[in-house]
């Protein structure tokens, strides 16, 4: 039995009262145990001078204890910050930061402030844990007033003390227990059970690696169930936490948009390009499919300042030299005509013996301040000499896809995506974000 007759592996009690302060974008006042926080958080339009341009917002924090905070005065921190609350701030900056898509920020900053009203251990953790609130709430209302399309958070972030005190491993230490303690940890954890930042110091005796394991286990325990309280304060606004990343497709072709969000659905979540306002005509006038790409998606990059995903796609018939190619939606001369195009193309294939044919994709992703990144896939079959199937669009009807023994009208959502040109465009563009990303 603990000083305050807690079990080892129990944590204090904790509880969260989200919009504590009225005036904040986001705020909670934080409790554990007798450790009470104020955690708010601000944004700003622009950025630090030395992310100017770069298509990037920025998170920061700032941490300190109010005067009566302890039981003797503390003074209160002059222009010059004492070196513990900097080391803390810096810790709460990274742990918020590593959690956040800066890019889909856009350019803005959000300043989380940490104020501890009362210490009894575990600041540091209680102010992470309740600056993840905040900062979801401060998200929230950048969506609601139309500033965010969706949530820049990628995980949900808390963080826990734990120690060894009398020889025995503990959670959660208060601060008759830090004060002694044999060895001081912190842990800093996400939604997936992965460490963001692990902090311990054997200030009293070295520790095994088996008592570190004891330790590990106790902390991610204390923080999934510090998560669980985080998302039943925030109630519906929970729905931020880890959310995915927001790709515009620029395209006002519902056909595509729909296998561009069944195929990215994993991964991104893929809006119309009308979501951010952007309703303009792109003129597509580059002589390959990828150079339509990279027109679109540098154009509603640029009007948005969001991340965009563009295809251009068609079909190109070996007997007729490549035709329609960049041409295919307005083939007949009208833009999107199906059925007259796919009239015309019977009528100038009737007397070929040569069927070949492949459709192709491109897909263009523009970020801001990056170069435009681009994927092709191709896709070969054979054309009919009279249309089968209901499903798809475009030039589907009459492509028949050898290997399935149907035409791309009568595949299922699930098969087309699974061999369609585009489909291998989209996995060509996943392999190239992960290689990107892992350098």
């Amino acid at each position: 039995m603990r000083f305050d007759g807690r079990q080892p592996e129990e944590k204090r009690p904790v509880s969260i009262q989200v919009d504590f302060v009225k005036t904040a974008a986001g705020s909670c006042l934080i409790a554990t145990g007798g450790t009470r926080v104020i955690c708010t958080a601000s944004v700003e339009e622009g950025v630090p001078p030395f992310l100017r341009g770069k298509g990037q917002g920025w998170l920061t924090a700032e941490y300190a204890m109010l005067p009566a905070s302890t039981k003797e005065r503390k003074k209160r921190d002059g222009i010059k910050k004492d070196g513990r609350s900097v080391e803390i701030q810096r810790l709460i900056g990274r742990s918020l930061r590593q959690a956040m898509d800066l890019q889909a920020l856009g350019e803005r900053t959000i300043t989380l402030d940490c104020d501890v009203l009362e210490a009894d251990g575990g600041t540091r953790t209680a102010s992470i844990t309740g600056a993840m609130v905040a900062l979801t709430c401060a998200v929230d209302r950048l969506i609601a007033e139309g500033k965010l399309l969706s949530s820049p958070i990628r995980h949900q972030v808390a963080a826990v003390s734990c120690g060894i005190v009398d020889n025995d491993p503990c959670l959660d230490l208060c601060y008759a227990e830090d004060s002694r303690a044999q060895v001081d940890m912190n842990f800093v954890m996400n939604e997936q059970g992965d460490l963001i930042e692990l902090q311990g110091t054997g200030e009293g005796r070295a520790f095994s690696r088996k008592e570190l394991d004891q330790l590990l286990v106790f902390g991610e325990k204390g923080t999934r169930e510090l998560m669980a309280a985080q998302r039943e304060a925030l109630g519906d606004r929970a729905r931020h936490l880890c959310g995915k990343p927001v790709l515009l497709a620029a395209t006002g072709n519902p056909h595509k948009l729909k296998e561009l969000r069944e195929i990215f659905r994993d991964y991104y979540a893929v809006l119309p390009m009308s979501a951010a306002g952007f309703t303009e005509d792109i003129p597509e006038n580059g002589d390959t499919f990828a150079a339509n790409a990279v027109i679109k998606a540098e154009a509603v990059c640029a009007a948005t300042g969001l991340p965009a995903l563009a295809d251009d796609s068609g079909l190109m018939v070996d007997a007729l030299g490549g035709e329609p190619g960049v041409y295919s939606a307005r083939y007949a001369g009208r833009h999107g005509d199906d059925e007259a195009n796919n009239d015309l193309l019977l009528a100038r294939m009737e007397h070929q013996e040569n069927r070949t044919a492949h459709f192709v994709s491109a897909l263009a992703l523009k970020r801001p301040g990056m170069e435009p990144l681009v994927a092709e896939g191709k896709c070969p079959g054979v054309l009919l000499r009279e249309r089968r199937g209901s499903g798809g669009f475009g030039y589907d009807p009459l492509f028949l896809y050898e290997p399935l023994g149907k035409t791309f009208a009568e595949l299922s959502e699930e098969e087309k995506n699974s061999i369609s040109h585009r489909a291998r465009a989209c996995a060509a563009m996943k392999r190239i974000l992960e290689e990107s990303s892992a350098r």
